[in-house]
């Protein structure tokens, strides 16, 4: 028996009817058309599904669609606009760090909490955020280059007064 749930996605609260049992995920996907989020393992291993819960990176192929309600979702297409990037979506773009494309949303989710948390973070702190994330094309050496760069972005942004 589907439930009503509205769920607060991108800063837009959306009604969705959904089975009790129905992962984040699959709503996201499958009934909000935002297909940003990734479905790759179903087991929580990979970070391809990541988005914000609340401001904090969580697997949403972990989270029930009934337990998001009251909470604030933020998918990829939440971030950025196409003029005008997240820092962490053009520290991306601009270090290469992404190949075939498919765990970048869930690392640029998992890179934006960690900034969020941790404004100047080291290679190593860095590499301990993401690891819950798998990419299978680069390497990582590029993902780390464009969350530093971000982070320096972010960085100067904040000492410059600017909102970022």
């Amino acid at each position: 028996m589907k439930r009503s749930v509205t769920l607060s996605v991108n800063g837009a609260d959306r009604a969705v009817q959904v089975e009790p049992r129905a992962l984040l995920v699959h709503v996201l996907r499958d009934d909000l058309n935002l297909t940003g989020t990734h479905v790759g393992c179903d087991t929580s291993q990979c970070g391809a599904c990541t988005v914000l819960l609340d401001g904090r990176a969580v697997k949403s192929c972990t989270v029930l669609a009934v337990q998001a309600e009251g909470h604030a979702v933020t998918t990829i297409e939440g971030l950025g606009e196409i003029d005008s990037l997240h820092p962490v979506q053009q520290g991306f773009w601009e270090k290469h760090g992404l190949q075939c494309g498919f765990c970048t949303p869930g690392m640029i989710m998992t890179a934006v909490d960690l900034l969020e948390a941790n404004p100047d973070p080291t290679e190593a702190e860095i590499r301990h955020a993401i690891e819950g994330n798998y990419c299978r094309c680069t390497g990582y050496q590029n993902i780390v280059l464009a969350i530093q760069s971000a982070a320096a972005t972010t960085r100067a942004g904040r000492s410059a007064g600017a909102a970022v």
